[in-house]
């Protein structure tokens, strides 16, 4: 384990997280919000304390093992988590407890999208931009985006790259260098927010509102300007440009490049994992609207365009609201949440277990019935013509199964609180996929659910987003061993 290169890079990707705090400074100063001096201390204590760390260890050079990938990893999103609680916490009234501030921090860069928050629409505007800012940046992942400076340090980021990009395949890159790779996931993702941004304006935002909204829908994160959410603006266009961006960024990155190299959407229809992410949705989508127009609980234009927001945006992982979802008819609540599960395509920004993981236990589950019938056949699994090795399918299936562990050990903590059956499941799943609301006493906001449950849910929130392995291998013996 190289510790003075863990320390040098953590100090270092500290000190370029204290200038995130810019932004949201020259907001507050521009329109007078009296935020400025949150923001300026808060780059201050950040700059300072990643300095702190860096500078003992400043000339280290060394390249990252796999065991220092996955330790700078947790360490960085902890990191950052506390850092970017501060703008929160700190204020001469400190209206936020810290494991409130720690909670928003965490949602955000997690790009969970739940809040402590009552009352968004009164927020300062340099306190709503840096909630948005914080979920674009968690999107794609800061780790990501550092590794492309990392080779002029002299410590090669590929150990990172793995640790952070999220699927169950990671070792396929777009291109020869990993730097070169984080830059085109970067140009990809800017390019997205840059487009949904302009659309929004378009239909009608302000051009403040459209750029932090284009921020956390581009990171499927979810946080609004209000807390009406998307449903704010009462707008069908608004929601079906949201749908459109909400698809592509649940993607997987790897396809928009091919697409753009090729300079030709087939990329996408010949990808088995997109094609059942597409179906997916669809399916889920005719349900909604059926459903929704045989209940008269809508009318039936609004149970098609409302049908088609909520279902991309809970299945996407995103968390937007355009209607009540929790008070739906029949089965709709816990359909639309189980669709979390899922989440986005291997690659994306999107939270859940991932479809490909899905498809592959779905193709995994009809070989081994058709082995019933044919016990003596060999039958592969593939992904279009190419066999999946059994050791993916052991790891998928090894990732499922740890995963639903740590669901059924988090409710039985949060329902040890106190807190009821739905709200208690409904959160630990909200948190665990990185969706955002949840059901019962957490649809609209976590603010009145008790302290432990928070902790608790911070945990699970990070545990999601660095797919459960990544934390949970650090808590094992073996990887302290030399």
């Amino acid at each position: 384990m190289q510790f003075p290169v863990i320390a040098k890079v953590l100090g270092l990707l500290l000190m370029l997280f204290s200038l995130t705090m810019l932004p949201p400074l020259l907001i507050a100063l521009y329109y007078d919000d009296g935020q400025w001096e949150r923001f300026f201390n808060g780059l201050l204590i950040i700059f300072m304390t990643g300095m702190s760390i860096w500078a003992p260890f400043r000339n280290e050079t060394g390249e990252l093992k796999i065991r220092d990938g996955f330790l700078v990893t947790t360490l960085f999103w902890v990191s950052l988590s506390v850092a970017g609680s501060i703008p929160f916490y700190l204020s001469e009234n400190a209206p936020y407890t810290y494991v409130d501030a720690l909670f928003e921090a965490m949602s955000g860069l997690t790009t969970t999208g739940s809040t402590v928050i009552i009352g968004i629409d009164d927020l300062p505007k340099s306190i709503l931009w840096y909630r948005q800012q914080l979920q674009w940046l968690g999107g794609m992942g800061i780790i990501v985006l550092a590794v492309a400076i990392l080779p002029m340090l002299g410590i090669g980021g590929m150990q990172l790259y793995r640790a952070e990009v999220p699927g169950p395949v990671k070792d396929n890159k777009l291109t020869p260098r990993i730097a070169e790779t984080a830059k085109a996931l970067w140009y990809i993702y800017v390019a997205l927010t840059v487009a949904c941004a302009t659309a929004y304006w378009l239909a009608g935002m302000s051009g403040f509102d459209a750029i932090a909204h284009s921020f956390s829908t581009v990171a499927i994160g979810g946080f609004s300007t209000y807390d009406a959410s998307i449903g704010h603006f009462d707008s069908a266009l608004i929601e079906m440009i949201a749908v459109v961006f909400m698809i592509l960024c649940g993607a997987n990155f790897a396809l928009h490049f091919l697409a753009w190299r090729m300079k030709s959407p087939r990329a996408y229809w010949r990808d088995p994992e997109f094609r059942f992410y597409l179906s997916m949705l669809g399916g889920a989508i005719v349900v909604t609207i059926v459903v929704l127009i045989a209940t008269a609980t809508l009318s039936p234009w609004e149970s098609v365009h409302k049908g088609i927001f909520q279902v991309v945006s809970i299945a996407t992982t995103t968390g937007y609201s355009a209607a009540d979802f929790a008070l739906w008819p029949l089965m709709l609540p816990f359909m639309l949440f189980v669709m979390a599960f899922m989440g986005g395509c291997a690659g994306s920004t999107g939270g859940g277990m991932k479809v490909m993981r899905i498809l592959l236990i779905y193709r995994q589950g009809t070989r081994e019935m058709r082995r019933l019938l044919h016990p003596n056949a060999v039958i592969p699994v593939k992904l279009g013509n190419r066999p999946v090795s059994d050791r993916v399918l052991q790891a998928v299936w090894g990732f499922f199964s740890v995963y639903m562990l740590m669901f059924v050990v988090m409710l039985i903590i949060l329902l040890a609180t106190g807190l009821d059956q739905v709200t208690a499941w409904t959160a630990v799943g909200s948190a665990i996929n990185n969706l955002g609301p949840g059901l019962g006493d957490v649809a609209y906001h976590y603010g009145d659910i008790n302290d432990t449950a928070k902790w608790v849910l911070c945990f699970a929130m990070l545990l999601g987003r660095l797919e459960v392995f990544t934390l949970l291998v650090l808590l094992t013996p073996a990887f302290w061993r030399r």
